[in-house]
């Protein structure tokens, strides 16, 4: 498996859908960064030869990418200084709810979790009784 910035790469998968493991790398800078390091976007990743690896991770170190580790740490940094604000937006995160205005009464289950059931009301029949 090839390694680029510490991540292993598949190697049955041409190298434009290879690349997209790499976290922040999506179809179009995958198609671009086989582009700039000359290589054919349907060569399967097995295929790849070392020199033409490390051309790939020195484009994505040389160009100021920003992907893997960085990236999730930015975004992480982003988080914590809408929580520190107390923002409306950083308050949802801190709760764990939806923050881009989805609706919490269904539906936010890959937010909140699994349901919660909590015990209803006694029925009136018990109290008569």
């Amino acid at each position: 498996m090839p390694r680029i910035l510490g991540v292993d790469i598949p190697n049955d998968k041409p190298t434009h859908i290879a690349l997209r493991y790499l976290y922040g790398i999506g179809p179009t800078l995958a198609l671009k960064l086989c582009e700039q390091a000359n290589i054919d976007p349907q060569r399967r990743a097995k295929e790849l030869a070392d020199d033409e690896i490390a051309r790939l991770a020195n484009i994505l170190e040389r160009d100021q990418y920003t992907v893997e580790g960085q990236l999730r740490r930015q975004v992480q940094q982003n988080i914590a200084r809408l929580k520190d604000i107390g923002c409306y937006r950083g308050l949802r995160h801190r709760r764990g709810l939806p923050v881009r205005g989805q609706r919490t009464r269904t539906n936010a289950r890959t937010r909140k979790g699994p349901r919660k059931t909590v015990a209803g009301k006694k029925g009136v029949k018990e109290l008569r009784g």
